[in-house]
């Protein structure tokens, strides 16, 4: 190789130097930075490439906080290049700002890629994890050199954020360091020509990771072909443990009931559902009714887990999904998933690999002894995972997506602001936990880190809180958390801060409200509806109902459901037959129950006797307005679901019922009374109540008594937020909270709400439920710190 190929090989090229200093001889010089997500995507090369075809001369380099650029030729090429810089832009590469301004000659008769430099103080953005075509087409290829090499990526695709250990992107500073590239993974990668120039995490079966097959005990177990091992052992109904890109994933064969059943009982999880991961999207359409929306979010770099409708059809059993119409599915999103679905054939369970709501596993040792007894095998590599990550979940709802659980191929792209914040952490909820790390006119909002109920998942909080303020560089002079003080998030915050000075606590409902402000950039007053299960109020009792008129800097509580007796508090959450039972007992008399025939096999005369003394007396019974309750309530009343198996499980089988009927027609059997009370709307749930008691009675169709509950929810919403605005002028209603992730809500009110005129804000790229908080909580206490308050 001589000449020009070998200046390509080494990333320059010679050109002719410009006769002397800034545009002399008709020439121009520009310094080009390039902002967003331009790391870790190809990026360099692609600038390299673009360069050399338009004759240009400098150089390229990652720094902590862009991508610098010098480059010095005709103007009409500069000119060329700046346009071609954001339209012909690699796949990944999500580009916020690109600055210019004219420079002296750097002094260089070629274009180069330079060594990246650290900035003190500075930080860049993060791509997600991924994977590309080309890729999949070379491991599927019997003559190519990465023919069924479960690691194979390029500058498109592959391991980025659960690898990198800080910024700058380069090899050392991710978990393949260690690994050292063979003379043909090296020529390409310095190779200008070749998709893997400076692909970080390039390898091959001769340098780079290597699978290894493992029985339950830890014991290796000797194979060939450990993916064609495991293919056969999920034949056989064995459950396998699968290291990924983020954890490992339990799998088992969808398509039997035994081995699912028995994936439950070993995972403790009786009810909730699973998600299945299919071949390719011919076979995803085989079990669900795709639109063309949920299809490009199944064949998206984010490849998510899409609630979709089930078929009937369908040979994936009905214990993945009891008791649901929807079915959470997804494709391979790495070359040892597309590898595994062609081995094996049938729909794959895929879910966390953990117990319970800990954290998924993500090395081998901790997934050795969390996993024993779940697992029969482990199909695992020594690629070092160093950010766990969950799946994403998405869905579509009224031609909208909407994100239920935000974690890889999402995370960690920031929320863009609309103006400067102060440095800011904000520990989120106890429940679902995410944390967000703001500073600029940037919010980090972490991966899902889930119920912080366990020491382990408490340490993945606080270690993952760790990694964002090294690779963002961003350390906190406020701290915001929850205003409930014994969340495990708010004790966190009070361990991070450095004084009391630095805390702010922040009202729950608040913080959704403007945290679904903050993602649709909107910062004038809005009214806020926010329905949830529960958050603590200002007024000491459990919020979960509430209409507020809020921005950033305050909010008033307008109107809310009526406070209705919670006995045992959140324990109550897990037996909707009592929150039903003592909403009738208050409501209207212990007499009441005796018509509430789908109550009474659960309630015994002595419980019946303590939840009336309870009620009476206030005896660990807070009061509550909460949405999720009254859901609760109306599940248990209406005969669908007494006692529950996970988080929300009646009110999304109450959802599953309205379904079978379709959309509600506007005109509800069942209504809400509205009273104005001290400046405060309260919403009466009696007459609800007391018409889905009656047709319970009288043996009315459980999918007619939900789908009117439904309708009079939206009815009730549009009435509340019309007095508001004739009161208040404010036009714009923004929807967070839990019970926002109902498909029927949020396909029928933001309808009529734009019916009656309002502008509707909605959630789309964090969740509604408490995975939003922390956002909401960072930007209302920057702006009290920013105003002295």
């Amino acid at each position: 190789m001589g000449g020009m190929a070998a200046q390509q090989a080494h990333g320059q090229v010679n050109r002719t130097p410009p006769p002397d200093g800034r545009g002399a001889g008709g020439r121009r010089c520009v310094r080009i930075g390039v902002d967003g997500v331009v790391q870790g995507v190809g990026f360099r090369p692609f600038v390299f490439r673009l360069a050399s075809e338009l004759g240009l001369t400098g150089w390229v380099r990652n720094t902590s906080t862009d991508v610098s650029i010098v480059v010095c030729g005709e103007p009409v090429a500069i000119d060329a290049f700046v346009r071609r810089l954001t339209s012909e832009a690699p796949p990944l590469a999500r580009i916020h700002h690109v600055s210019i301004e004219d420079t002296d000659w750097p002094g260089t008769c070629s274009f180069e890629i330079r060594e990246s430099t650290f900035e003190e103080g500075r930080s860049q953005l993060v791509s997600p994890d991924a994977t590309c075509p080309a890729c999949l087409s070379e491991i599927l290829d019997e003559s190519d050199r990465r023919h069924r090499y479960a690691f194979t990526n390029c500058t498109n695709c592959g391991p980025r954020f659960t690898i990198i250990t800080a910024m700058p992107y380069d090899r050392p500073n991710t978990t393949m360091a260690s690994f050292t590239m063979c003379p043909k993974c090296h020529a390409e990668y310095v190779d200008p020509a070749n998709r893997r120039f400076h692909a970080q995490p390039n390898a091959c079966p001769v340098c780079g990771p290597t699978l290894t097959l493992l029985d339950g005990n830890g014991r290796s177990v000797p194979c060939t072909e450990p993916i064609v091992q495991v293919a056969a052992l999920l034949g056989e109904g064995r459950i396998v443990a699968i290291k990924g890109l983020g954890g490992f994933l339990l799998a088992c064969d969808a398509t039997s009931p035994e081995a699912v059943q028995r994936l439950r009982e070993r995972k403790r999880r009786p009810s909730k559902p699973f998600a299945v991961m299919v071949r390719d999207l011919d076979t995803a359409r085989a079990h669900c009714v795709l639109t063309p929306e949920e299809e490009a979010l199944l064949l998206s770099p984010a490849a998510p887990i899409v609630l979709a409708p089930w078929k009937t059809e369908s040979r994936i059993c009905t214990k993945t999904a009891p008791g649901l119409s929807y079915l959470g599915i997804m494709l391979p999103y790495t070359p040892l998933h597309h590898l595994l679905l062609r081995q094996y054939a049938r729909p794959l369970i895929m879910t966390s690999g953990n117990l319970s709501e800990e954290p998924i596993a993500a090395e081998l040792g901790e997934a050795l002894e969390r996993l024993d007894g779940v697992a029969d095998y482990f199909l695992t590599h020594n690629r070092p995972i160093h950010s766990r990550y969950d799946d994403s979940v998405v869905m579509v709802a009224g031609g909208v997506t909407h994100t239920l659980r935000r974690a890889r191929g999402y995370a960690p792209y920031p929320v863009d602001l609309t103006h400067d914040s102060i440095p800011t952490l904000a520990l989120g909820s106890h429940t679902k936990n995410t944390f967000c790390l703001m500073g600029g006119r940037r919010a980090f909002v972490s991966q899902h880190i889930g119920d912080l109920d366990s020491v382990e998942t408490l340490e993945h909080l606080e270690n993952t809180i760790d990694l964002y303020r090294r690779l963002f560089r961003i350390e906190p002079d406020v701290v915001a958390h929850d205003l409930h003080p014994d969340y495990a998030s708010t004790g966190v915050a009070r361990r991070l801060a450095a004084s009391p000075q630095q805390l702010w606590a922040v009202q729950h409902h608040h913080a959704h409200i403007v945290s679904c402000m903050a993602e649709n950039r909107v910062s004038e007053p809005v009214i806020g509806v926010a329905f949830d299960g529960s958050g603590l109020g200002s007024d000491g009792t459990i919020w979960g109902g509430e209409f507020l008129i809020c921005d950033a800097g305050d909010f008033r509580r307008a109107g809310h459901l009526e406070c209705l007796p919670l006995p045992g508090g959140d324990a109550a959450t897990l037996r909707p037959y009592r929150t039903a039972a003592s909403y009738v007992m208050r409501l209207f008399g212990e007499g009441r129950l005796q018509e509430c025939a789908r109550l009474s096999s659960f309630l015994s005369d002595e419980e019946r006797r303590i939840l009336r003394r309870q009620v009476e007396a206030r005896l660990n019974t807070p009061l509550t307005s909460s949405m999720g309750r009254l859901f609760d309530a109306v599940a248990a009343i209406a005969g669908v679901r007494g006692v529950i198996d996970y988080d929300g499980q009646a009110a999304i089988e109450l959802e599953m019922q309205a379904h079978r009927l379709g959309r509600p027609r506007p005109g509800s059997r069942y209504a809400f009374g509205i009273e104005h009370d001290d400046d405060t709307y309260v919403v009466r749930v009696g007459p609800v109540l007391e018409g889905v008691i009656r047709d319970a009675a009288d043996g009315v169709a459980i999918p007619v008594i939900a789908a009117a509950f439904h309708d009079a929810v939206v009815t009730m919403t549009v009435r509340v937020c019309t007095v508001l605005s004739q009161k208040t002028g404010i036009r714009t209603v923004a929807l967070s909270g839990g019970v926002f992730q109902n498909r029927l809500l949020v396909e029928m009110l933001p309808a009529r709400l734009r019916e009656a005129g309002f502008r509707v804000l909605l959630h789309r790229y964090l969740p509604a439920n408490d995975g939003c908080v922390s956002l909401g909580q960072a930007v209302i206490a920057a702006t009290a710190a920013q105003r002295g308050r």
